[in-house]
């Protein structure tokens, strides 16, 4: 990860809103952070950071963290 260019992060529709957002206390209540998610111009690199970092929690690029551990899932299966 590290050297990895990071500056997508600074075009995100997340830039500037509160974290809690991100990171509901349940899975369930991602909606929120979903809908911000679904309109952004950086979502498939801020996905893809958060499969290749293996973050564990919250929201990123649209998809939870459950969502996440089974997209990871999928790219063990078919690699």
């Amino acid at each position: 990860m590290s050297g990895a260019d990071l500056s997508w992060r600074t075009r995100g529709a997340c830039n500037g809103l509160e974290p809690e957002i991100f990171f509901p206390d349940r899975e369930d209540d991602c909606a929120a952070a979903k809908a911000v998610c679904a309109g952004c111009g950086v979502r498939v690199a801020c996905l893809d950071y958060a499969l290749d970092a293996r973050e564990r929690q919250g929201v990123w690029g649209g998809a939870s963290a459950r969502e996440r551990r089974r997209l990871l899932r999928t790219r063990r299966a078919s690699a």
